[in-house]
């Protein structure tokens, strides 16, 4: 299994899409829009919150204030090249 590269940051944009920086210098842009359902990830639907999102410790991941994550593997791979 290849590992996606650790990310060096991640920059909320319109449209619930986040700008993903990996530390091969790749950029790519993910679109949350398809997971915000239900009442746990909803709660991205409110655009000060989706903004919160932040990096996981070693650039191994995100995930916003209540905890509420994608998978780092989804994050890379359902991601397009910006």
């Amino acid at each position: 299994i290849m590992l996606q590269p650790r990310l060096t940051s991640v920059h909320p944009k319109d449209g619930h899409k986040l700008l993903l920086t990996y530390e091969t210098g790749e950029k790519r842009l993910f679109d949350v829009t398809p997971y915000i359902t239900g009442s746990w990830f909803g709660e991205l639907k409110d655009a000060a919150y989706f903004c919160s999102v932040s990096l996981l410790p070693g650039g191994v991941g995100i995930e916003w204030l209540h905890g509420q994550d994608i998978a780092p593997h989804e994050l890379y791979d359902l991601s397009t090249p910006a």
